[in-house]
């Protein structure tokens, strides 16, 4: 009986231990956590109170006990011996494996300025830092962001909905910079200033004063200072895996892995923000630290953990994400300015699609506007799948090209849903996805924030 041990309980290690229960109903399967198991994209809502708390959790005793795993939560381990096969823990314990999966995630960089590690200060990075800061949160609040990137703007989503007054903090020129090209993101400033979100742009913060009040008063490099209740950073995320450092384990930006999650040590998988695996657009290996790549990663690799032989073709670079009511998203090699390069823009309402090419074939999209212009009409959707089936369009790109706001028709004549269809990641549907929580109450879904690419372990 094969011996699984699952280091990390987010997308990438619960897709893993569902997909090893999956193909085979005897393993032994491990789970070590040093948080319980959680939906990190699902924090937001938590912080808006959309759901409870108990909504944003994955699994519970009853859950892991239905699928046969054993667990450890609240352990970490602190080294791994290859050679060995085997881990120690923080208590000193030692557990030997067969299949190793490491999904250890991402943390949060540290901004290191006088007076960033006082009270009111979050990173809102986990559940926890989510219960500390709800308690301080309410819509006489003022909250200011350090860092204007996905991460940022995913929790101010949060904090607008509050009604809570944002002040936004950018040491880049642009807000949103690995996401939107300039051209974007001056129309998401010109959003946010029309919902009162003030945007600082080219500036830092220099250290953070702490009053008797409680309120904080944060010096900026250009001489000015912002005031507030609350400060949320948001400067970055690092791989969690210096744990890893002398084990001989392939590692750059994240873990080495190949088309089936495999490092150099054949039995040693890696899943989410800690792997470093293919790109679907470039053919190199590149960190994807969103929740949909976890996921495929945790497939894949629970899928070779068991025995099968899944190659991957590869993540595609995405974000998508709601900015205070507008919807935002990029996918695939959208910087690639070299390329071809459609564009329409309309910066009343406001709408912006940048198309880029690569001959007749889609590599990579910036697409922002209302929902009625984005997700109601699927559009973001069939773009994404145009890119992700890497779809020849033939002679319909000229159609796109005269017509950049009319994709359903190329979309539909191409066959491109069928493409996609073909090229699933296992071939089959998922199994064991039956987690509910069952004791809270929960306001309405109906009307939830688009954060399908929300980042993730």
């Amino acid at each position: 009986m094969a011996n699984h041990v699952i280091v990390g309980g987010g997308p990438g290690g619960m897709n893993a231990i569902e997909t090893i229960r999956g193909y085979d109903s005897e393993a032994s399967i491990t789970l070590i956590c040093d948080e319980p198991t959680y939906a990190r994209m699902a924090l937001p809502y938590f912080i808006s109170g959309d759901v409870s708390e108990d909504h944003v959790l994955t699994g519970d005793n009853d859950h892991f006990s239905k699928l046969g795993v054993t667990t450890k939560i609240g352990s970490r381990v602190t080294s791994v011996d290859p050679g060995a096969n085997s881990l120690t823990l923080g208590d000193g314990s030692t557990l030997s494996y067969d299949n190793l999966l490491i999904a250890t995630g991402s943390s949060p960089q540290k901004l290191n300025i006088p007076g960033a590690d006082g009270d009111g200060v979050y990173n809102l990075w986990t559940i926890d830092d989510a219960r500390k800061a709800t308690a301080d949160l309410n819509g006489d609040a003022e909250v200011a962001f350090i860092g204007a990137g996905f991460i940022g703007f995913i929790i101010l989503n949060a904090v607008h909905k509050i009604g809570a007054k944002a002040h936004v903090i950018e040491l880049d020129g642009q807000v949103l910079p690995r996401m939107l090209d300039p051209q974007g993101a001056s129309l998401v400033d010109s959003w946010l200033d029309r919902q009162g979100v003030s945007v600082s742009t080219g500036v830092s913060v220099q250290s953070i004063d702490h009053g008797a009040d409680g309120k904080k008063t944060l010096n900026m490099s250009d001489g000015s200072t912002i005031s507030a209740d609350l400060v949320i950073m948001a400067t970055g995320i690092t791989a969690n895996i210096g744990f890893l450092d002398g084990t001989g384990i392939a590692m750059n930006q994240g873990i080495l892995v190949n088309s089936r999650c495999q490092t150099n040590h054949a039995n040693i998988y890696a899943a989410g923000d800690v792997a470093e695996g293919p790109d679907r657009s470039t053919g190199k290996n590149a960190v994807h630290a969103i929740h949909p790549t976890a996921v495929d990663h945790g497939r894949v690799a629970g899928a070779n953990m068991a025995g099968q032989d899944i190659e991957y073709g590869g993540s595609l670079s995405m974000n998508i994400l709601d900015v205070c009511g507008l919807q935002c998203a990029s996918f695939g090699v959208w910087k690639e300015d070299s390329e071809e390069v459609t564009t329409v823009v309309n910066a009343t309402r406001p709408v912006y699609r940048k198309l880029v090419w690569s001959g007749n074939i889609l590599v990579g999209a910036i697409m922002i506007g209302p929902a009625d212009d984005m997700s109601m009409l699927n559009d973001m959707g069939m773009v994404k799948g145009l890119i992700q089936a890497g779809t020849d369009l033939g002679a319909w790109k000229n159609h796109i090209v005269a017509n950049p706001t009319d994709i359903r028709r190329p979309y539909v004549a191409t066959k491109t849903a069928s493409r996609l269809l073909e090229n699933t990641v296992l071939g089959k549907p998922a199994a064991y996805r039956d987690y509910q929580a069952s004791t809270a109450s929960t306001k309405s879904w109906e009307n939830r924030d688009l954060l399908v690419g929300s980042k993730g372990g």
